[in-house]
């Protein structure tokens, strides 16, 4: 991971990266006057880039879009700072420094994250990981020294969104469900936070019922993942719960996936769980002063063994019955489980986090989380305003009654589809059946996984729904 570092003073001989205006005293970048008279004349001619090649170092100066102010112009310098990230790269520096001449520390933290998150690279399975690797290691901000604290906690939200991408990248031939119950364990003891994993017996006790279906096809146990971040300043007694959901890889079970090239990147099918990790990683090493509780159920789902049949009446952890009429529609059935499960903790929140449905990719692409829940309209609110400053915004569907009756079973308590309408909805309505506290549902099957590089998202998993999660909780604790 590429670290962002304080540093008081501007290196001359270090490349820069400088925000300015177009009226800002470029005085502190040591250039010359033919440079200073270049720089002039490009902002005179509308250039917001400016680019310098000194031989022994890169200056590159970004000049603020006057249009866009607030979390619109930070993403930009994200952006741009992925950018700017590419560029140091192919030019093999190792360092980089980050000032903005107009005196806005966020500005400079904002283009420190684009670069920092889009240098991440997953190159376990390259042969040429050496030679391929990156050269940036350092970024240098030239910030205030009470920015410190926001340096740490950029780190750590940085590392948090690495994990989760990585954890999303691992193919199920690496990450089944134990050897994910065991990268839990590992980060939790790296980060400080507990991690409790349910074997398949402790499942069967509980009666999992939805859990134990979805994993029938499978040669491989399920796991039941609980992670427990408490420290001793906890400002709630009651934890905040997020809930994701984890099936390492899906097939669709006997309701095989029929689309060409649809199996392809289904193990990005835990991206919800990865973002649960993600985030357990940035709070703890952040040490926020917030008691948060993160399950993941973890299976994977296949056609194989005695796997579950279209037909199917399963009976839930809560006692409900279900009439599973597609195997392709596990997740939810998963996360169900979870979520009766932390009624236990009588929490102040649930948050649980899925790629749950093509209906949300089909309906807002990968531009945003599709959401909707029980929460009151001020948590609501305070999660788009960190959907917003992050920029993974939420589009929030509603969830009337009358979706319910697209769950009626003629069977059972309620059937795990709701039919060829309003597919995103349905399934956070079949997940409403679940709670009995404040709860929001986030479908992140748009924004999850990439299939080329996305600016500062990179190719691959994203990582999405860390930095929102972390921005959100920090802004509470």
């Amino acid at each position: 991971m590429t670290i962002v570092k304080f540093t008081p003073k501007l290196s001359n001989t270090l490349s820069v990266v400088a925000i300015a205006a177009k009226n800002s005293n470029l005085d502190s970048l040591t250039l010359t006057a033919a440079e200073i008279k270049y720089v002039k004349q490009k902002i005179k001619e509308d250039e917001k880039t400016i680019i310098m090649n000194q031989l022994t170092r890169l200056v590159l100066i970004k000049i603020k879009d006057d249009k866009k102010t607030g979390y619109a112009l930070e993403e930009t310098l994200r952006v741009d700072g992925a950018s700017f990230g590419s560029l140091l790269n192919k030019h093999k520096y190792k360092e980089v420094q980050i000032l903005d001449l107009t005196g806005h520390d966020t500005h400079t933290l904002a283009v420190a994250e684009g670069m920092s998150l889009a240098n991440y690279q997953f190159l376990k399975y390259r042969k040429e990981a050496k030679k391929e690797t990156n050269s940036l290691v350092t970024i240098h901000v030239l910030v205030d020294k009470k920015s410190a604290t926001a340096i740490s906690e950029l780190n750590h939200v940085i590392e948090g969104t690495c994990v989760a991408r990585t954890l999303v990248n691992e193919p199920q031939s690496f990450l089944n469900a134990e050897q994910f119950s065991k990268e839990m364990q590992t980060l939790g003891k790296d980060a400080g936070f507990k991690v409790e994993v349910l074997n398949k017996a402790k499942i069967k006790a509980l009666k999992m019922g939805g859990l134990l279906a979805v994993n029938l096809g499978s040669q491989l146990p399920p796991t039941f993942n609980v992670m427990e971040y408490k420290p001793k300043n906890a400002k709630n007694k009651n934890p905040y719960v997020l809930v994701g959901k984890g099936v390492v890889y899906d097939t669709g079970g006997l309701s095989l996936k029929p689309t060409a090239n649809s199996m392809d990147y289904m193990k990005c099918d835990m991206g919800g769980g990865a973002a649960v990790v993600g985030t357990m990683v940035a709070i703890a090493k952040s040490k926020l002063p917030i008691y948060v509780v993160g399950l993941v159920p973890a299976t994977d789902n296949r056609p194989g063994e005695n796997a579950y049949c279209p037909g199917d009446v399963l009976t839930m952890m809560d006692g409900q019955t279900v009439e599973m009429l597609n195997a392709d529609a596990e997740g939810r059935l998963v996360l169900a489980d979870a979520l009766h499960y932390a009624k236990r903790y009588k929490p102040e929140l649930t948050i649980d986090l899925a790629t749950l449905t093509g209906a949300a990719a089909a309906a807002i692409g990968g531009y945003g989380i599709v959401a909707m829940g029980t929460a009151d309209e001020k948590v609501k609110n305070k999660l788009k305003e960190s959907g917003n400053h992050v920029y993974e915004r939420l589009v929030e569907f509603p969830l009337w009654d009358e979706y319910g009756d697209l769950l009626k079973s003629d069977i059972a308590d309620l059937k795990n589809i709701g039919g060829p309408v309003a597919g995103a909805i349905t399934a956070g309505k079949f997940l409403e059946k679940f709670i009995d506290y404040p709860w929001m549902h986030f479908d992140i099957a748009g924004p999850a996984f990439t299939h080329k590089a996305d600016k500062y998202r990179g190719n691959g998993g994203t990582g999405v729904g860390v930095r929102l999660l972390t921005d959100f909780l920090k802004r509470l604790a």
